[in-house]
């Protein structure tokens, strides 16, 4: 049990990195149109497009700000609240179900980004890094006094 417990915060640490990632490369297909662009069609959302686009920044900024776990929790309550927003919109009319309505990548990234906020970014983060040296320093015995 000792070596699960030792292993949370990495593993919450990769699974920060690999989900912003993730994030980041499905906004920059979108806004870029690279890795097939947006929707697979090869091309780039128009700029300024409500709401493909913003969604689209949303998703690069909240992913590189996640993967490298700078303001974390900040940012994956935007992305998660930016999955459920889609979901919701795009993806609950059309069926019941995830798996009927296309909407499993909106809701497995809401719910990802949902647990993010809840657990924080591990210790593998910028914000575990200014975290650390914010604290302050452990008191020193003096040479004099020893």
């Amino acid at each position: 049990m000792q070596l699960i417990n030792r292993l949370n915060g990495p593993v919450v640490s990769l699974f920060r990195i690999v989900v912003g990632l993730l994030f980041l490369i499905h906004g920059a297909s979108s806004l870029f149109g690279v890795f097939g662009g947006a929707r697979g069609t090869g091309k780039a959302v128009e700029f300024g497009v409500w709401p493909s686009w913003w969604a689209a920044l949303i998703q690069l900024v909240c992913g590189a700000l996640v993967m490298i776990g700078l303001g974390t929790r900040i940012a994956a309550v935007l992305a998660s609240g930016s999955m459920a927003y889609a979901y919701f919109t795009v993806h609950a009319g059309e069926a019941l179900w995830p798996i009927q309505n296309g909407g499993e990548l909106a809701a497995m990234f809401a719910w990802s980004f949902l647990l993010l906020v809840a657990t924080g970014a591990g210790p593998w983060s910028l914000d575990a890094l200014i975290a650390a040296n914010r604290s302050p320093a452990a008191p020193q015995p003096s040479e004099a006094g020893a």
